[in-house]
């Protein structure tokens, strides 16, 4: 059966016209007003750290939540969906703007945001799901140690004259340089996460994030560490987005952009759909793939317009969204309007953020992107998961993150292969044939019939066609027959009726009969029977 996945009027609706069709009592939109004030809270200093490590100036992290933010909810396939400047992007931002400038980046995020809208008009969100948990594993983690080690320099105050971008370069690098750490710095990026995690144990409705970097710039300023701040390597924050507009598009830079927006699409993609799946989970509702794709498409298109960086759906935020008492997609937009505010009124007071506040935030994101429990748990439970795991991990820490995907994603179908394989077996014939249907050999299939189950059995087969009288298959526990294996049974009716003898088989569903007789098995070589009782006498032809 195709596994094409099926078409609905509905797959491009967007959740806020459902929820709008529904009812929108006043009390749900209190309820909205307080999920997106409390989301947006988390996202002002996330939103402007995952900027700084990304390469790009801190508003750049706030053009994306407020912009790309708020088309994600509008337009998007999913009640309680996030979007914003992610961690997991934070890499390829940083590598992206190193080879080709803010405006290669800018350009990159436009071209993704259109392959994005192809993929979802293709109705191909449906297939992100089914990459291998074990790959998305691997890849969060590897995401985690390198964002980890991109906020060292900010942790300790190091003072570097370049930065390599590989990790061990990196950390030979960083190690060079510790006889410049600064004590203050490593004070306020240590005081910061001890805040972060504190108030997360003892008070966890409270805006942990927030309140830490907040405090640790008024001790910044209150005592006169020298510290860097935002203001001091990036200038005073604007007041708002910029107008819109077009990045350069040239030839040469459209050449230059290309791989990098394949990269974003790729990434994006997955992240954002996988964010769907959290919030599906912890709310109940089911989201649209297709529509939460087109609408991260237009997110970024949107986000590259005003200057913003890609646009993606955030896990931690939408989580934060849920469990905030969110009651539909209004609550994202309102995240945004909130975030806007922020730039309009406070602007000017976020120049005072440390650097290496904003850094403590981003190792505490990191390290709860890694999951640890589940990532012992996989390493313990299958040999076959724990290889595509590290796999996945090491590839993405060490060589690249699109590497690192495709390698685990195909490691990933090889251990599936094999394990489908495993589970197709032929029964031996039952201690007592049917009396009339004597001599000829009785035997069931169960499982999947595929290549790699046709590659094992194959020999099995063959020395079944050695039945005196003829060979009848139960094809009945068999839910699917590829084109390999049906082949296979191709070869086996010619072996049989090179010795005048006949392939019967029993029970085939029609989907599985159809690729059995495009392969050619058919009369008189082959019979195709309801069930085993309509076997033919033993003197029969």
């Amino acid at each position: 059966m195709s596994p094409t996945p099926a078409r609905s009027k509905d797959d491009f609706t967007p959740k806020l016209i459902s929820l709008l069709r529904e009812g929108y009592p006043l009390t749900n939109l209190r309820a909205d007003v307080m999920a997106g004030l409390t989301v947006s809270i988390v996202a002002l200093p996330l939103s402007m750290a995952i900027a700084i490590a990304s390469g790009v100036g801190p508003e750049r992290g706030l053009f994306t939540a407020i912009i790309g933010g708020f088309i994600v909810s509008a337009l998007g396939g999913s009640r309680f969906q996030i979007g914003g400047p992610a961690g997991a992007f934070i890499v390829l931002v940083a590598a992206c703007v190193a080879q080709t400038g803010v405006q290669g980046l800018l350009l990159a995020t436009l071209l993704s945001g259109a392959m994005l809208a192809v993929l979802a008009l293709l109705r191909l969100g449906s297939y992100v799901r089914f990459i291998p948990y074990p790959v998305t594993l691997g890849f969060t983690a590897g995401i985690a140690v390198i964002i980890f080690a991109s906020q060292i320099k900010d942790l300790f105050g190091l003072t570097l004259a370049a930065e390599p971008a590989a990790l061990v370069p990196k950390l030979q690098a960083l190690w060079s340089a510790h006889g410049s750490l600064n004590p203050s710095a490593a004070g306020i990026a240590l005081a910061t996460i001890a805040l972060i995690v504190g108030i997360k144990r003892w008070a966890p409705s409270w805006p942990n994030m927030l309140i830490a970097v907040v405090l640790a710039a008024l001790a910044a300023l209150l005592l006169h560490l020298p510290v860097e701040t935002i203001y001091s390597r990036f200038g005073e924050l604007p007041r708002s987005p910029p107008a819109p507009s077009l990045p350069p598009i040239t030839p040469s830079l459209v050449l230059t952009a290309l791989p990098w927006a394949v990269s974003f699409t790729l990434l994006g993609a997955i992240e954002s759909l996988l964010s769907a799946v959290v919030a599906d989970g912890m709310s109940g509702r089911r989201h649209r793939p297709n529509a939460e794709l087109l609408a991260q498409g237009v997110a970024n298109i949107g986000s590259a317009l005003f200057g913003g960086i890609c646009v993606t759906g955030t896990i931690a935020r939408t989580a934060t969204n849920v469990r905030a008492g969110s009651k539909g997609p209004i609550s994202g937009m309102l995240h945004s309007v909130f975030v806007l505010l922020f730039m309009l009124i406070a602007a000017p007071f976020a120049g005072y953020l440390p650097l290496a506040a904003l850094a403590g935030v981003l190792a505490v994101v990191a390290w709860n992107m890694a999951e640890k429990v589940e990532i012992w748990h996989c390493l313990r439970t299958s040999r076959a998961d724990a290889v595509v795991l590290l796999a996945t991990l090491l590839l993405v820490v060490f060589r690249d993150l699109t590497e690192g995907i495709v390698v685990g994603f195909a490691l990933g179908g090889l251990v599936f292969i094999h394990r489908m394989s495993e589970a197709a077996s032929v029964e031996a014939p039952p201690p007592t044939p049917l009396p009339k249907a004597s001599g000829i050999a009785v035997h069931r299939l169960h499982g999947p019939y595929f290549f790699g189950a046709a590659a094992r059995l194959g020999a099995a087969l063959d020395q079944l066609a050695e039945a005196p009288r003829g060979l009848a298959v139960d094809f009945t526990d068999v839910p699917f027959i590829d084109s390999t294996g049906a082949r296979s049974f191709e070869l086996l009716a010619q072996k049989m009726a090179r010795k005048n003898e006949i392939l019967y088989l029993i029970g085939t569903r029609p989907e599985v009969a159809r690729a059995l007789k495009k392969a050619g098995v058919i009369e008189p070589h082959a019979r195709f029977l309801p069930d085993l009782a309509a076997l033919p006498a033993v003197d029969s032809p």
